[in-house]
């Protein structure tokens, strides 16, 4: 399985403001580009912070390459994944509802039974994977089972460094965007506690856009 983390963030590194509402970083020209690996890949996984602040829809937007995901015998979507601690979704929620991928959550037995229960009847694959924690190596073995072959993730920057960290991720795909937020709490492209010596990186694409941003590809060195 190829694991791809895909942010936009902005020359100070930052993914969001402290405001932590998901403010616009990506400029048009950027969304395309996202768009179209969103429609390459199997399934698009978001973290607990994201999936519940955020309750991202996670489709693919373009009409066009939704009809090319059909044409190859895919859905139109990707399957969404979420990976969270401890679960508080509506039923109603974009998450669960907007789309016509298939929806995987993985959670920890912090999650009550009864949001199990709702997740489930809301359609959801639930797999409960450790006690305080989502054992994401695990997560990934059942995500190979179930047929993902490309999978992308959306952030935060705790999810992503713990993918990090977990040696799990093969490529990294950012959009520097022409601003700064500043901000001691804004969240960055990799939080959590740090990784002390460091992801070592090799440099695979580097392209300036039009819109003033930069786009830099790498592929993560294990």
């Amino acid at each position: 399985m190829k694991v791809i983390i895909n942010v936009a963030m902005t020359l100070d590194g930052k993914i969001d403001n402290v405001a932590r509402k998901g403010a616009k970083i990506s400029s048009d020209s950027d969304w395309k580009r996202v768009d179209k690996l969103r429609a390459e890949s199997d399934a698009i996984l978001v973290g607990g912070r994201t999936l519940l602040d955020e309750d991202p829809r996670l489709v693919v937007k373009s009409a066009a390459l939704r009809d090319e995901r059909v044409a190859r015998g895919f859905e139109p979507d990707p399957v969404k994944v979420g990976v969270v601690s401890k679960v508080t979704l509506s039923a109603k929620s974009r998450f669960l509802t907007v789309g016509e991928g298939s929806v995987i959550i993985f959670t920890t037995e912090q999650t009550s039974g009864s949001e199990l229960a709702l997740l489930r009847d809301a359609g959801a694959v639930v797999c409960v994977l450790g006690k305080k924690r989502v054992d994401l190596a695990a997560a990934l073995v059942f995500l190979k089972e179930w047929g993902i072959e490309k999978l992308m993730i959306e952030g935060g920057g705790g999810m992503n460094a713990a993918f990090l960290t977990a040696g799990l991720v093969d490529e990294i795909h950012v959009y520097i965007a022409p601003l700064i937020f500043g901000g001691a709490t804004a969240p960055t492209l990799a939080d959590g506690k740090g990784v002390l010596d460091g992801e070592k990186l090799k440099l695979l694409e580097l392209e300036k856009l039009d819109d003033g941003g930069i786009l830099a590809k790498y592929q993560v060195l294990r």
